[in-house]
């Protein structure tokens, strides 16, 4: 008897950003959420599932400190990620240097539906822009 194939619960790469320009694309968005420790944006993408985008800068640690903070990125992300809507963008970006997997895991469950909704929230139109008044000059 054969066993059967382990599920791989690894984020794929279509699962992932990877080009500068879609991060620069969901901070334009302008929809984000902060606890002091972590940011995360969020923009909505047109597609059927939700994508992640880490940016850890030096200020984080040396490079081990700071794989570490990404693998505990993925890993919450990944773990929660059936729990968000789908389709949105999602850049996270650490502020702090010391986390344990926890703290991680806690504010990404809590940041990032907090900034789907502001995405949301930003993404409709309001009043006076969709009757047209209220714009200047004309």
């Amino acid at each position: 008897m054969t066993a059967a194939p382990a599920h791989r619960s690894t984020l794929r790469r279509r699962q992932r950003l990877l080009k500068t320009s879609s991060f620069q694309a969901v901070y334009a968005a302008h929809a984000r959420a902060a606890d002091g420790r972590l940011v995360a944006y969020a923009m909505p993408n047109g597609l059927a599932q939700t994508r992640v985008g880490l940016s850890v800068g030096k200020r984080c640690g040396p490079s081990v400190a700071r794989n570490r903070i990404k693998r505990f990125l993925r890993e919450s992300f990944r773990q929660a990620r059936h729990g968000f809507p789908a389709g949105y963008d999602i850049v996270l970006v650490p502020i702090a240097r010391d986390y344990t997997f926890a703290e991680v895991d806690r504010a990404v469950r809590a940041l990032v539906p907090e900034a789907i909704r502001r995405s949301r929230r930003a993404a409709r139109p309001r009043p006076a822009d969709a009757a047209g008044e209220g714009t200047v000059g004309g």
